[in-house]
Formats: C-alpha cells, structure tokens, sequence
C-alpha cells in the first residue's frame, strides 16, 4: 500500500499540491475546513476561490510574474491551465473569473480517483507521516497554535485588504472611459473602465479618504497595526502624502481621457471580473471604510457617482511564518524531514507564488518518497529566486515577498536597456528551468504534461 500525503488547505497551494501528488499516484488527504469553518474572507466552499484581486499578475514572457506562470506550464501546473481557460480580458495581464476558476479547480481534483476530500478543520500537525501545510494566510487559531507549539516562534502578522467590486451597467461612461495605459491591446476598446478625476476632484476625494471612519480592528488583530505594503488600504495612502494615491494606484500615466483629449489628474481603474463581464474590481483600491461611508467616497469618483457595489471593500489579518529560521529553499521544514510547507503561510505574495511553491511541495514529498533528492530550482529561474529568498534572507527583518525582476541574480553582462535588460532575464531563466528539470527525467514520476510541455 502506498504511503498517503495529508494536505492541509485547499486553496491555491494546496489545491496544486494534491493535484501533483495524485498525478504521481500518490493517496491523498485533502483537508479543507470550508464551508463547517469560515475563514471571514471566503465567501464559498470552492477551492481554490480567489479572495482580494482576480488577476494572477502580467502574463508578459519578460515581466517577474509571466516568468514565473511559464515556468509553471513547464512544470505542469493545473492550476495555470485553469486560470487560462477562465481568464477575462485584463491587459497583459491574467485575470480570471473567479467562480469559473475556483469551479474548474473544484472539479478536477474532486474527479481525481487518489484524493479524498474531507471537509474539516485540522488543529494539530500530523507526526509520523508526510504532510505539506498550505492553510493559507487565514489559518484557524488552533491550527496557527499548533504550528507555533512545533516552531518554537511566535508569527508573524500582517494584514490585507480586499478591494470593491461595481456592475458595470452602473458605471456612468460618459465621464467613465475603456482604454489600457499606453493603448496595450486596445484594439477592441481597452480591457480597463478609467474614471478620470480632475485636480480638484482628486484632492476633494483625498481629503474624504483621510477623514473616513474605518472598520475597528478585532481583539486579536489590534496586536500589530502594520500593514503589508503591496496591499495598504487606500485611506492609509492618503494619510500619507495628498499626492500619494496620484503616484500609486490613481497614476493617469499611458491614459489620455477621450472626453477631453488630455491626460486627467487622477485614474481609477476598474478590471473585469467574470467572464459575462458584468462585474469590475476597484484595481489597487484595498481599504477598510466602513461600508455606508465607503459607498459614498467612491461615489465620488466621476463615473461611479450612480455605482452599485456589489462587494465592499474590508480587511482581515494575514498569517505568515518566519520561514528563512524554518524552511529550507525546498520547503521542508527544518525540524521535520516529512512535513513542508507551501503557500501564502511562507511569506511568498502572489497568487501564481503561492501556486508554485504548492507544486514545488508535492514535487519533493513526492521525490523523498521515492528515495530521491530534493529538487531546488535554479537560483536564476523565478521559482528558484523567490524560495531562496524567503528562506535565506535575514529573519530579523524578513518580511513577506512577492515574484520581482530584483530577486534574481544579476546578469552575467550588464544591459542598460530596461527592456532588453527584462527580455535577458527571462531567456535566461526558461533556458536554466529547462535544464535543470531534464535533470528529472530519469526520476519517471513526472506526468506526461510535463514531458510534453518540455517537448514543445
């Protein structure tokens, strides 16, 4: 009888590490404590469902996070293939219906004949079996407990914001305009709603922003006031400088309003949603306004005076480890040769992070069962960049990271030009991704989506 894998959450991570798991013909337990537990975010008992943006990042070959979505076709990601298959239109970049995604992912692994399904929380560690933990950044307080008894460290805490969600019939587009910056791909209009503000208009709207009463923070997430910084609340920006949100989130650059044949003072961009394109997400726009109030600030953004809101933006507290004391580049825990971890738990950001460090997990539990040694991707591959980063740098100072250009090792030949410079990186890193899993082949536990996707 083979040996069963426990994987504890069904989210992004975990769902691709059962998936790669049961591809390799290992038993698995799936755990995911949705819909008998909420987590406060979630708002179905899909796995894999989306929380805060639909987007999983630029799907241009040379930008950090199209570098790493190819390496995750290369290492035959389910999870890609699905986001694919329900993506809307968004730019360069991969956004998905969210439902149509979570559905699709729901599907295959519930169809998938070596993973069970069960649907409940987990509050301690397995000890004396092979388990990879991706309870994600909502993680149960028992669970949380249980995983800090093992570490010996106390977690660390950060907190994420979800941004707002408009019908688009309601969106006024006679102040309202479509186009994406720069007219990338707007041969069909532009993939974006723009709502132009004015100089006044901007700085009314700011000064709205810095008074508004926010939602109190519960008990528990009073600890630690500090926010992560790829997802501060828009109120929290405006407090910081009246020009912040201008250089952030509302920055006008690449966009000219047809309205008026200039460039506004401010932007806000709306993104489609779902497939039907009848939903837009408030692109950057995270906050924490209480939800009467919150409802008339945006409502002041020309175009959305008239909006209906179908989700309100809120936030919630975000669990993460200190993994360069705990993980090894791997994602074994250092403590115990058969439990990894994978996931936003980890500290890695970003949907498509948080996917490959799921299959990076079952790749190497699937390895060690085997009698194999561990895969460590390159250092010059993304994948390969982003695990070392999270488990090698300073863990007095570490702090969440998400997929960028700047983690990887310089360039054996210094290119000023930022484009070419992009395009080096990128080449660079399919060429050692390729390589080094031909290195696997001999290993015969791969699935054919992965030889196959090397043959092409």
């Amino acid at each position: 009888m083979k040996t069963a894998v426990t994987v504890i959450g069904g989210g992004l991570a975990g769902s691709e590490a059962a998936w790669q798991l049961a591809q390799r013909g290992h038993p698995v337990r799936l755990y995911e404590m949705r819909p008998a537990k909420s987590t406060g975010a979630h708002v179905s008992a899909k796995l894999a469902e989306l929380v805060c943006s639909n987007s999983l990042g630029s799907k241009l070959p040379d930008r950090a996070t199209g570098i790493l979505q190819n390496e995750m076709k290369l290492l035959g990601s389910l999870l890609i293939r699905c986001a694919e298959a329900a993506a809307v239109p968004a730019g360069g970049a991969l956004a998905v219906d969210r439902d149509a995604f979570a559905e699709a992912v729901t599907k295959a692994l519930s169809a998938q004949r070596n993973i069970e399904i069960i649907r409940e929380e987990v509050t301690a560690l397995p000890s004396d079996a092979p388990a990879i933990v991706a309870s994600g950044p909502l993680t149960s307080p028992a669970l949380a407990a249980a995983i800090g008894e093992l570490t010996g460290q106390e977690h660390l805490y950060f907190y994420d914001a979800i941004s707002p969600i408009a019908r688009a019939s309601s969106i006024n587009m006679s102040r309202a305009f479509c186009a994406n910056r720069y007219g990338r791909g707007d041969a069909g209009g532009g993939d974006y709603i723009n709502c132009p503000l004015d100089k006044d208009e901007y700085y009314r709207f700011v000064r709205a922003l810095k008074s508004a009463e926010t939602i109190e923070l519960r008990d528990f997430e009073r600890e630690d006031p500090n926010f992560f910084e790829g997802c501060v609340p828009i109120e929290q920006l405006a407090k910081r400088g009246e020009d912040t949100l201008a250089f952030g989130p509302m920055r006008p650059v690449g966009l000219t309003n047809p309205h008026t044949g200039k460039r506004p003072h401010a932007v806000v961009q709306l993104r489609q949603d779902d497939i039907a394109g009848e939903l837009y997400n408030i692109v950057g726009f995270q906050t924490n306004i209480r939800w009467k109030r919150q409802k008339e600030i945006l409502r002041m953004i020309p175009g959305l005076e008239n909006a209906e809101f179908l989700r309100m933006g809120q936030m919630h507290r975000n669990t993460f480890m200190n993994a360069p004391a705990l993980l090894r580049p791997t994602m074994q825990f250092r403590g115990r040769q058969t439990l990894y971890f994978a996931g936003q738990i980890t500290g890695i950001e970003g949907y498509v992070g948080n996917i490959a460090t799921g299959l990076l997990a079952a790749l190497n539990v699937s390895r060690q069962l085997h009698g194999l040694p561990e895969w460590t991707p390159p250092l010059d591959t993304m994948l390969g960049a982003l695990c070392h980063y999270v488990t090698a740098t300073a863990p007095k100072h570490f702090q969440p990271m998400k997929a960028n250009l700047g983690i990887l090792p310089p360039l054996a030949r210094k290119i000023r030009n930022k484009a070419e410079r992009r395009k080096a990186y990128a080449r660079r890193a399919d060429a050692s991704m390729r390589a080094s899993l031909q290195t696997l082949q001999d290993a015969l536990i791969q699935p054919e989506s992965i030889q196959t996707s090397l043959r092409g």
